[in-house]
């Protein structure tokens, strides 16, 4: 199948030979949203993207890549006009906020509840981030994709059962967006699939975590590693994705 533009990125990740192509994806996605963020494109200084910005926020995850991303006046700015934006909100959030007398058993139903309007007002605050919501957008555009494939190109469901499948993550995502986006018929043919394949490839990431901790063993210390020399950071990446050995990403100078 030819492929388009927009299909070209899930078939580089596959084609990486990852153990996760879909991690590949989110490192993709991740350091794009960064440098768009804060990047030598300064969209920190458009006042529609400040808009956005200043309203959704920045989880912690994300603050703490931003700052390891290296741009301290781009920061300073987002930093600068968000700021404003939750100074006003607080003391609009302040103002209103009537404490109020209750009994013993309303106080606990209360706090059971989180009906507390300051506690409410920073929870919304903390669920709410820039980068996490244009994540989420185009991750969900990627996994359409992944199924627009899967039923319209062999040589790409041929990859599938050929690579070293997903991790955890990503395949619980996978199999929740399978039973709404395939077929009865799709469905059986894609679980038959992806379930060996990722019993099998767990397995294989399993037995180079045991033979890593066999090295150590003063007996094996001449015995060749096999594949086990990245074996820690495949093995977390198996289990909750992500690139536990990667470094930070920073701004391109």
């Amino acid at each position: 199948m030819k492929e388009q533009l927009y299909t070209i990125p899930l078939n580089d990740a596959v084609n990486a030979g990852d153990e996760c192509p879909f991690c590949f994806i989110e490192r993709s996605i991740q350091q794009d949203l960064l440098d768009f963020v804060l990047g030598s494109g300064s969209s920190y200084m458009e006042a529609d993207i400040r808009e956005m910005t200043d309203k959704a926020g920045f989880c912690r995850e994300h603050f703490q890549k931003m700052f390891d991303y290296g741009n301290t006046l781009g920061n300073a700015w987002i930093l600068k006009t968000h700021y404003q934006r939750m100074i006003g909100e607080m003391q609009k959030t302040f103002a209103a906020f009537k404490p109020g007398k209750s009994s013993l058993m309303n106080k606990f139903r209360k706090a059971a509840e989180g009906s507390n309007a300051i506690g409410m007002w920073v929870k919304e605050k903390e669920e709410s981030c820039y980068i996490c919501g244009q994540y989420k957008d185009t991750y969900a555009r990627y996994l359409d994709t992944f199924f627009y494939l899967w039923k319209q190109d062999g040589e790409f469901r041929d990859k599938i059962k050929s690579s070293k499948g997903f991790c955890l993550a990503h395949l619980g995502d996978l199999c929740q967006a399978a039973d709404g986006k395939l077929s009865d018929k799709d469905r059986e043919s894609f679980y038959a699939v992806v379930l060996p394949l990722m019993e099998d490839n767990m397995k294989r990431v399993a037995e180079d975590v045991a033979w890593m901790v066999e090295k150590f063993d003063y007996k094996n210390k001449d015995a060749d590693w096999k594949n086990s020399k990245d074996a820690i950071q495949r093995g977390m990446q198996k289990l909750k994705g992500g690139y536990p050995a990667d470094p930070d990403y920073k701004m391109s100078k």
